[in-house]
């Protein structure tokens, strides 16, 4: 399949930072899991107390974490639930 280079490609800082915070988070949940937490759990610790000590520190997983606004990760969560649910 030939790509059309006389198009122009838009370029979105949204797609960005929701790339950016997807692989933040699959970081984040394969260090949770590799040492033994419950992923979920220790996320969802974090988001309500914002205390970065429930995310391991294991391949910088606690630093990557707070790169992302808590309310923001929230935010994409409920998305998520109001989509699969058919809510709006």
């Amino acid at each position: 399949m030939q790509k059309d280079f006389d198009e122009t490609m838009k370029f979105s800082m949204e797609n960005l930072e929701e790339a950016k915070l997807i692989n933040i988070m699959q970081d984040v949940y394969t260090a949770l899991e590799e040492k033994g937490y419950d992923p979920a759990s220790q996320i969802i610790g974090y988001i309500i107390s914002g205390d970065p000590t429930y995310i391991t520190s294991h391949k910088d997983a606690r630093k990557k974490i707070k790169q992302i606004d808590r309310n923001d990760i929230l935010e994409d969560i409920l998305e998520f639930y109001f989509v699969k649910n058919n809510i709006k």
